[in-house]
């Protein structure tokens, strides 16, 4: 996981003097890689232990960790650049070309977006769907694919998943929740109107909300009570859905998986519970 990404996934962790140094260390990468602790320390109007302190919240060891983790960041960035293999595919690729590019991107986002995951929000998230009376899941565009699947996937462990691509629509059901139910919000930029005025919707009737969205700072993530980044590269834009999809998928996936486990487990319990019930009145 990279030292931006970090940063923007704990930010809503740390205090507000460490979020003004991690918001400066955001818009000013470079720089801050070129600075001692003092010289940040006065970029942000901050002490020096402030400093040391935010760079342990963010899980480094200390400054001298941080900062080498970050220019190191930088320089594999500038690499990459330099490399004729990126994730743009271009119109002239030949198939093989586009096909590397292509397994790059997604496996990149793979990757990336599974080391930013927070096994307490898994967990949180898991419980919460497990319990809810029904499930709305929203999307709109290319995440509206990856919403309507998981509906399915959801549909076959027994949860009650509601879904529509129409964006009036999803705004009437989410007027229909209760605080006994969860609204998934998958948006890969956390801003689109429509996007927002649903999950609002729903915050307003008590449901909890669970975002799929980038690390970035987004008004979805202020809105949602637990949010899972999904990270890809889009700044390329010819394979950019498909990498922010894979993304999704990824976190999807997962938490079909944990709760196909949790169900069994549940199921096998019953199961024993029965048998021991069976048990006690044979004797």
């Amino acid at each position: 996981m990279s030292v931006v990404n970090k940063i923007v996934t704990r930010r809503t962790q740390l205090s507000a003097s460490a979020r003004k140094i991690a918001d400066w260390v955001i818009a000013n990468t470079e720089t801050a890689a070129s600075l001692t602790s003092q010289e940040l320390a006065h970029a942000t109007d901050a002490s020096q232990s402030s400093i040391v302190k935010f760079t342990q919240k963010i899980g480094f060891k200390g400054y001298s960790e941080f900062k080498f983790a970050l220019t190191e960041e930088l320089g594999r960035k500038q690499a990459i650049q330099t490399t004729p293999l990126h994730s743009d595919i271009l119109a002239d690729d030949p198939f093989a070309v586009i096909s590397q590019k292509l397994v790059k991107a997604k496996t990149d986002a793979m990757f990336q977006t599974t080391n930013a995951l927070s096994l307490d929000t898994c967990a949180e998230a898991i419980r919460l769907l497990d319990g809810a009376n029904r499930v709305q899941v929203v999307g709109i565009g290319g995440s509206a694919l990856t919403a309507k699947e998981f509906s399915f996937k959801l549909l076959k462990l027994g949860i009650t998943a509601l879904t529509e691509q129409d964006s009036h629509v999803q705004i009437a059901i989410a007027r229909t929740l209760t605080p006994q139910d969860v609204q998934i919000v998958i948006s890969f930029s956390g801003e689109r109107k429509e996007i927002l005025a649903a999950a609002e919707t729903a915050k307003e009737q008590g449901a909890k909300i669970i975002a799929l969205t980038s690390p970035r700072k987004s008004r979805l993530r202020n809105i949602a009570d637990l949010s899972f980044a999904t990270i890809a590269d889009e700044s390329q834009h010819r394979s950019s859905s498909i990498a922010s999809r894979t993304a999704q998928n990824v976190i999807t996936d997962l938490l079909f998986i944990a709760l196909v486990q949790q169900r069994d487990e549940s199921a096998r319990k019953l199961i024993d519970d029965i048998s021991s019930d069976i048990r006690q009145i044979s004797s």
